[in-house]
């Protein structure tokens, strides 16, 4: 069976994911819960236990997890200087290059088939440029790049519906110290 790399921002994000992928793939999924950009650190553990929590709900055979270290710095030092962007704008798409060129890095080094991200589930984020980056990825690291925009096909609304089947806490904020006032 082949083997696909997510790159999870969360667990209620991830539950409509996961289960498309289920349904319309074979492959087998691992989380991958890569995160810098969430702050504070207390919100990452809270946001990371939950995401392990509903795998360990889906109870399926086709789904593991991989965690990686909580690495701020790295958040902060792509977003020097893009501090008072407006979300959506530039800081964001600096933070999705740095999830998914990291998550690419990690498939390829690890032999996974693909790699894809949970992030275009969001109503809040830009499907086009996160795919254009993840296209670019896997051109740069010779890993092929799932194309999903989750968001389609009522992708949110059943995330909301599966967030509330596993009493998944949703937060209120994309993740950054800088999103929790937008």
């Amino acid at each position: 069976m082949e083997k696909l790399l997510l790159h999870s921002c969360c667990g209620p994000c991830s539950s409509a994911c996961i289960e498309r992928l289920l349904n319309e793939t074979q492959y087998h999924i691992t989380v991958f819960y890569y995160n810098p950009n969430i702050y504070p650190e207390e919100e990452y553990i809270h946001r990371k236990n939950e995401q392990i929590r509903l795998i360990k709900e889906l109870n399926n055979d086709r789904v593991d997890f991989l965690d990686c270290d909580y690495e701020a710095g790295e958040f902060n030092k792509i977003a020097q200087g893009f501090e008072n962007e407006k979300e959506g704008g530039a800081r964001c798409s600096r933070c999705f290059v740095l999830r998914l060129n990291n998550t690419a890095l990690v498939a390829k080094e690890n032999g996974f088939n693909a790699f894809a991200t949970t992030l275009t589930v969001s109503p809040h984020k830009n499907a086009k440029l996160i795919t254009e980056i993840g296209l670019g990825l896997s051109e740069k690291y010779g890993i092929t790049y799932l194309p999903y925009d989750f968001k389609k096909k009522e992708g949110f609304k059943r995330s909301i519906v599966l967030s509330k089947e596993y009493n998944l806490y949703r937060q209120n904020y994309c993740g950054c110290k800088y999103s929790m006032h937008d």
